[in-house]
Parts: C-alpha cells; structure tokens; sequence
C-alpha cells in the first residue's frame, strides 16, 4: 500500500529547473535581460508584474507588455558507483505574460496581469534507473490579476489586487523498479487533475525621493491549489494478489502550494544612458513541508509525506544603456539558492543553488511600438545528491547520482504605449 501512497504523493513534488522550487522566473523581457531585476523599474506594462504601484508613475495612459520565452533545459544523471548515466529529453516549455495598464487620473490607474510564475515539463530516458521516482511531468499553473495603482503623494504609491490562481498536472512513474505485467511491459501509473483554482493577492509600495531613484518593494501572498478527485491511472499491473494495486482508476484529493514571495529592489538612472537595478528576493518555500493525500477510495489509506523545503533568496542585478534613440542594451546577473534540503534531492526536482546570465534589448520601431528581446543562460552546480525517502518494504531506499544541468532561455515580446 505504502507504494501506492507514493506514487501520488510524487504527483505533486513536480519542478522547475530554471527557478528556484517550481517557480518560472521569466515574466518580462526588459527585466530578464537586466537579471530578473525589474521591482524598481518603471518603464513599460511588466510594472503591473514586478511592482504594480509602480502602474501609475507611468508616463502615458495606456501600456501594453505581451511576450514569451522557449525553456531548453537538460539534466544529466550518473551513478558515480554503477555507472549508470541518463539525460532528460524535454521539449521546450513556453511561459507567457500579458499585461495591460490604464492611468485613469494622475492619481489612480488600473492594469490587469496574465503570466505562468509556476511550470515545466521534464521528460526522462525511458525505463531509465530513477523511472520508479518519475518519467516525465508536466506541470503548469496560470495567475490572473486585477490591478490598481494610487499615488499617495508626488513620491509614494501604492498597488495590487486579488489574484485568480488556475492549475493543471500530469505526472507519470513506474511502479517500482522491477514489477512487470505478464507481456513484460513496466507497471505504471499516470496521475492527472486540471482546472484546479484558488485566489491569492498582492500588495506593494513604490517611493521616488528625486526623479533619477527608486525604491520599491512588492509582496504576492501564499496560494493552495487544491486538487479534488483528481485520476490516478495503474497500468501494465500484474494479475496477482501480491501486489498492492490493480488495472484502472483512483480518485485522490491533494494540495500543491504556491508558496509567497517578497521582493525589495532599487533603480538609478544614473546618466541619461545608463539605468542600473538591484533586487532581492525572498521565496517562502517552508510551506512545501509535507503532503496529505487524501484518497477518495477507503481502503487506500491517507498519507503525509515530507518535502522539508526551506526559505530560500534570489539575488539579482541588471543594467541598461540607451545606446540609441532606437535601441536599448541590457545585461544581467542574478544568483538563486535551491530551497532543496539534503536528502531531498528527487529526479523531478534536479536543480542545485543556480547562476543566471542574461542579455537583450529593445528596438524601438516607432514612438509607440518596441521590440524587447532577452536571452537567459542558467549554470547549475553540479551536485552528488540523494532522494532518501523512497519506501520498499517499510524501508527506505535512498536513489543517489550526481546531477549536471542547465537551460538556455530566449524571450521575445512587443511593448506598445499610447
């Protein structure tokens, strides 16, 4: 039964490998190309992203950020004792965000932001060593948010609003490492739920003591996506008494949090050329500790299962010069530490402390209309790790390797102002 419990349990431990837990840092070209750094930075529609009080220091009425980034990633593992060696074969994930804002009076403008800050899809060598842990998962959840922006006083503003949290998943594993049907084909369970919602909210707070420097913090609250009757598929099950699981479907109830996170950053217009913008970063990923699974059937017993993840920081530094009336250059560095803990590290979460190098720009094709282009390598350190809570037979059976990877992330996106 135990091996049941945790094949539903790895349902809802999926990753991301280019941020930090299962978070997608790609919600802006113009500040992914200045390392993810945009909390202080009020120069188009991502504002109502980064720092939605920022919305209504904007220069003109209405603002428009759409874009999208391709994720190529790929994960190396290899049993330094066996020899064993696997790669993932992921496709290309593609987050996206749409923002739109409307200053309404000098006073109060309002925005509405569209963006995935959760999602991936890692897909591993069939039947490879860890397939008893995971083959492929693919994991998205979408934010929708309502904003408005009010100025307090010359220099201070403050923003936010509710935020409408929506979420899907598919993950697939063998069920151990041996157990096969009477043809030979492995034993397997697909675990599936969609259309798994709940709200959130966000507040943030914008001071510019002169006109060349900002200061701006934003904070997006804790949201629990809550899956209710969700399908977990067993196949290829052998016809036997003996084991714990048979052909066909259970239903099971579980809970996935997308944990808060509170951003503080600084922009300088130190020349007419030259933009500089430092942020930091706290993800409170403490609320991952455990998993209750709750199954709908009674004879399969309920379980809670630790993920033990831990608060973690991002640090993040960025840089722009006009280098003409038409072209915008931007660089950047960010440093992101792993909310992993040791003895946690699973094959659907194969990321270590991780840096980011990015670079983009923005052409301007007319007074309304840009182009915004970004580019983002991530280095991971390379780690020998350890996933030591897999159960055979009431005791744990740790699933060791050392993991190399990285991801190589292009954006592009339209900015247009009026």
């Amino acid at each position: 039964m135990r091996k049941i419990l945790l094949l539903a349990v790895l349902l809802l431990s999926a990753s991301s490998i280019y941020a930090g837990g299962y978070r997608v840092a790609t919600q802006g070209q113009r500040a992914l190309a200045m390392g993810h750094a945009g909390v202080a930075l009020v120069n188009s529609a991502e504002t109502a992203f980064f720092n939605p009080s920022g919305i209504v220091m904007l220069e003109d009425r209405l603002n428009v950020s759409v874009g999208v980034s391709a994720v190529m990633s790929n994960v190396k593992w290899q049993n330094e004792t066996t020899g064993e060696y696997s790669e993932t074969d992921s496709p290309a994930g593609t987050p996206f965000y749409a923002y739109i804002t409307y200053k309404i009076n000098e006073w109060l403008s309002a925005g509405l932001s569209v963006y995935t800050p959760y999602g991936s899809e890692v897909r591993w060598e069939k039947d490879w060593s860890g397939s008893h842990l995971v083959n492929n998962i693919d994991l998205a959840a979408i934010y929708i948010q309502p904003l408005l922006s009010i100025r307090l006083s010359e220099h201070v503003s403050i923003g936010g609003g509710p935020i409408f949290a929506t979420g899907n998943v598919e993950f697939n594993r063998n069920i151990n490492q041996t157990l096969t049907d009477i043809d030979g084909n492995r034993s397997n369970v697909n675990i599936k739920d969609s259309g798994v919602t709940n709200w959130g909210w966000s507040a943030s707070m914008t001071v510019a003591p002169t006109d060349n420097f900002r200061i701006a913090m934003n904070y997006r609250s804790e949201i629990i996506l809550e899956a209710e009757n969700g399908e977990a598929t067993f196949s290829n099950i052998p016809n036997s008494g003996l084991v714990p699981a048979e052909n066909g479907v259970k239903n099971f109830n579980a809970s996935l949090p997308m944990p808060a996170e509170l951003s503080i950053g600084a922009a300088w217009q130190a020349t007419e050329k030259w933009l500089f913008a430092l942020d930091y970063n706290r993800t409170y990923w403490e609320a991952y500790d455990n998993l209750d699974i709750d199954f709908v059937d009674p004879s399969v017993a309920d379980s809670k299962n630790p993920r033990n993840y831990k608060n973690s920081s991002s640090y993040r530094f960025g840089m722009e010069y006009k280098a003409s009336s038409a072209i915008d250059l931007r660089a950047g560095y960010y440093y992101d530490q792993t909310p992993v803990r040791e003895g946690y590290f699973a094959p659907e979460t194969p990321r270590n402390d991780s840096q980011g190098f990015t670079a983009g720009l923005s052409y301007k094709i007319n007074e309304n209309l840009a182009i915004d282009a970004s580019f983002l390598y991530v280095r991971f350190k390379e780690v020998n790790a350890s996933y030591d809570h897999y159960m055979v037979d009431g005791k744990e059976v740790p699933f060791v390797g050392t993991y190399k990877s990285n991801a190589f992330i292009p954006g592009i996106g339209v900015s247009y102002k009026l």
